[in-house]
């Protein structure tokens, strides 16, 4: 069991470009050649920083994803990353396949602001599950394999539909998750709502920030297959010939908010599903990998994050051993307080170290 505790920061340093959207980062990734991936829930890009002497992640390198897979929308309209991950020389990465409902703007005379919120929208981003391969810190549109150069790692997404993608059809009959995708509920009103992705060989996890059901969180597994060249398609993996499981999670009624892999296990982010200030923890999920499907779970609980004001919402979360030189878990948060803003396009990230412990479960909380 884990349990842990505040250790320190590290400060982001990105280009002054990417200034605002310091702001919205929300997946992170840390690799082994020190490298830090990062996503923003507010663009259509992938953002790299290197571990510099002085301990801070700098050298900003953007990848923009339409020029290693074709996106159904305009590269300015978000894919509103939510989960990052690397397995096989790819790195993958998850949009939110959401809905949104416009917001209230304080410009605005009452009247208006209660139109908007009659307003609600998604977008063909959004729906992009996709792999790019990675090869020494570099992505590729396609590469020889490194240990078997007679195979090609190619770049691909699921495959889209005018819905959303195949895995939002599969789910529209189920009998948990479909009404809400049918419904078409926003991600914040406890609607449907991808936050997190781990990957363990060929089984990819995904974490549901909503809908929490009654208290329960609920993860997505799936394994994918190529279908074409450049798109990927569901396999038929679960009871009664479904194409996914569902695993549920007893997470004090929070949803998740990331996944991280550590050996078998999972450790989550979880948070509240709707728009508010609200606790943040984190949860160990032993032997996740192996787990069979439609069974409650009760992951151990190891720590409450701090959050503000309006501000500091976790949103990321990687192991940080490498760096830390000792288990750990670097924090990365949506809507930094000011004081984490730092210079022109800087933002400092918080680090817990992780130990072991008696712990908690958070079926006892």
């Amino acid at each position: 069991m884990y349990n842990s505790s505040f250790s320190h920061q590290v400060i982001l340093e990105f280009t002054n470009s990417f200034q605002e959207h310091r702001k919205d980062l929300s997946a992170v990734l840390l690799m082994p050649e020190k490298q830090l991936w990062l996503g923003s829930d507010e663009t259509s890009t992938i953002e790299r920083l290197s571990l510099a002497d002085t301990g801070k992640f700098t050298n900003h390198q953007q990848f923009k994803v339409s020029e290693f897979i074709p996106l159904p929308a305009p590269e300015d309209e978000e894919i509103d990353i939510e989960g990052l991950s690397y397995a096989d020389n790819y790195l993958w990465f998850v949009g939110s396949h959401s809905y949104k409902r416009k917001k209230p703007k304080p410009q605005h005379p009452d009247i208006k602001n209660i139109q908007r919120l009659t307003k609600v929208t998604t977008e063909p981003n959004r729906y992009i599950l996709g792999r790019i391969p990675l090869i020494n810190g570099q992505l590729f549109a396609s590469y020889p394999h490194p240990q078997n150069p007679d195979l090609l790692l190619t770049a691909a997404k699921l495959e889209l539909t005018t819905t959303g993608n195949v895995l939002m059809t599969a789910l529209a009959d189920d009998p948990h998750l479909g009404f809400f995708v049918k419904a078409a509920i926003p991600g914040k009103d406890n609607g449907f709502d991808i936050e997190g992705i781990a990957i363990d060989q060929n089984r990819i996890f995904l974490g549901l920030r909503g809908p929490v059901l009654r208290g329960w969180a609920i993860i997505l597994e799936i394994e994918l297959e190529n279908s074409n060249l450049g798109l990927m398609t569901l396999r038929l993996i679960g009871e009664g010939n479904k194409n996914y499981k569902k695993h549920f999670l007893w997470l004090n009624g929070l949803g998740i908010r990331d996944l991280c892999l550590d050996g078998e296990n999972l450790l989550i982010l979880a948070g509240p599903t709707m728009d508010l200030d609200g606790p943040v923890q984190v949860y160990h999920w032993q032997n996740a990998s192996k787990m069979a499907e439609n069974l409650l779970h009760y992951p151990e609980f190891i720590q409450n994050i701090p959050f503000g004001h309006r501000e500091d919402h976790a949103e990321g979360m990687t192991l940080f051993h490498q760096i830390a030189e000792k288990p750990a878990l670097l924090i990365i948060y949506d809507s930094p307080a000011p004081t984490r803003l730092l210079g022109e396009a800087s933002v400092v990230a918080d680090v817990f170290e992780l130990r072991m412990g008696d712990g908690e479960t958070g079926k006892n909380k």
